[in-house]
């Protein structure tokens, strides 16, 4: 199955954001995860969520995408697009894919998405994973979590024998994780499949905590919940 890169774009432009996800759509080796009309929106949605490719408009009102790159920094691949020639320089210097001069012809799309590099995934086939707590690296089995929950740049890992605080997101914690046996249920808040007790549309309860289910997530871990 091939590994789709994951795509958002960012620009204040209604038709042009409509062409670019046009494009995507055509495209078997790009899934679009968001379209963004402004560097704000984008910045709240990468708290979330992980993309490999941002289309970004570089003239935009507030946080230009020259701005905008630069807090990507290296959570994603970008390409420009822009209907001003004069920005490729500073696009260039920012060690960006291509830079697309608008009107985009869907050729020279392709052109600048075959120069994308395809992400890597490492897929973790065991039941545990180390991470860094306590200035050395502390084992987790996985069977053991009960859930973790996000305290802004810390994250908290509840475990049947202990609680481990260690400085990382946990979105990127989430990706440690296999996806059969944890959820995401809040932007706080993951929990393990087996651990649950019971649970309603509002709330899951875990030994004794009962732990939000937030409006974006619902839909999807009810389903999830269902399939159990």
């Amino acid at each position: 199955m091939m590994n789709k890169l994951k795509c958002v774009i960012v620009d204040d432009e209604p038709m042009a954001r409509e062409i670019i996800a046009s494009y995507i759509d055509k495209s078997p080796n790009l899934e679009l995860l968001e379209s963004c009309k402004n560097a704000s929106e984008a910045i709240v949605f990468m708290q979330d969520h992980k993309a490999d490719l941002f289309f970004l408009d570089i003239n935009m009102p507030e946080i230009n995408g020259l701005s905008l790159a630069k807090i990507i920094n290296s959570k994603g691949q970008i390409i420009f697009t822009t209907a001003y020639r004069d920005y490729a320089v500073d696009g260039f210097n920012l060690n960006v894919v291509d830079y697309l001069l608008k009107p985009i012809s869907f050729d020279r799309f392709l052109e600048a998405v075959q120069k994308v590099s395809t992400p890597e995934i490492i897929k973790n086939d065991n039941d545990f994973m180390f991470v860094r707590a306590d200035r050395k690296m502390v084992k987790i089995d996985f069977n053991s979590i009960l859930y973790i929950e996000s305290l802004s740049d810390y994250v908290k890992i509840f475990t049947t024998e202990k609680t481990t605080v260690i400085r990382e997101t946990i979105s990127s914690l989430q990706e440690k994780l296999p996806a059969k046996k944890f959820i995401r249920i809040h932007r706080s808040f993951i929990i393990s499949f087996k651990k649950i007790d019971s649970y309603t549309n509002e709330f899951i309860e875990i030994n004794q905590k009962a732990l939000p289910i937030s409006r974006s997530y619902k839909e999807s871990v009810l389903q999830k919940l269902a399939e159990v």
